[in-house]
């Protein structure tokens, strides 16, 4: 039976358009969680990244490295349950090896970042509940065309397949916490609300030990 105290961090994590936000907002809702979501409007280095990858990854990295800390920092500080849209790992665990991978970050950065991350990681709490949103590249990219975000329409096809590789790598390896895993093709939460409530009683039992 677990204990009743409350959750301090809910994470969400998932490949792009996977629905994190979208199950962001749902779940604060429901539960009358703080949601904290990615913002991109202020990033200094994502334009520059875009024009010039190989000379801006590692910096674009750092950036978000120290931007998801200090909210790790913040959430641990606070009294309110935080449910958060992207989670320190995916940064580390996919977004930064994928741009090893792709010739994109040297090998050098990739490996000072990587320990960077690791040292940082050993000084944070891991979320009391990771809820990770499986999907197919087809499932993928049928909900980026659905959404039309405009940086996001010239995402490659290969570019979603690294990373859902990276992510299921990563996923079948996460010892951190409590871990959720939905599958997006069988429980469509955005739109059902029976398959939202199936969600809803999973976080129940594993949050709160209801049944």
């Amino acid at each position: 039976m677990a204990d009743h105290k409350k959750p301090k961090h809910i994470a969400i994590a998932g490949n792009i358009g996977a629905g994190k936000t979208t199950l962001a907002e749902l779940l604060s809702k429901h539960y009358k969680w703080i949601p904290q979501f990615e913002d991109t409007e202020n990033n200094p280095y994502l334009l520059d990244f875009y024009e010039d990858m190989p000379r801006w990854s590692f910096n674009l990295q750092v950036y978000f490295l120290n931007t998801r800390l200090n909210r790790l920092l913040e959430i641990q500080r606070g009294t309110e349950t935080v449910i958060q849209d992207r989670t320190i790992y995916e940064d580390a665990h996919i977004f930064a090896p994928n741009l090893h991978e792709m010739g994109l970050m040297s090998k050098r950065d990739f490996d000072n970042y990587f320990n960077f991350f690791k040292t940082l990681e050993s000084m944070v709490k891991p979320p009391d509940l990771l809820i990770y949103l499986k999907a197919s590249v087809p499932a993928l990219v049928g909900q980026i065309q659905k959404r039309g975000r405009e940086y996001e329409e010239n995402i490659r096809l290969d570019y979603l397949k690294k990373l859902n590789v990276l992510y299921t790598k990563w996923i079948e390896s996460y010892k951190e916490g409590d871990l959720l895993i939905i599958d997006v093709e069988k429980n469509n939460f955005a739109e059902k609300s029976e398959d939202f409530g199936d969600v809803i009683s999973k976080i129940d039992s594993m949050l709160y030990g209801l049944f």
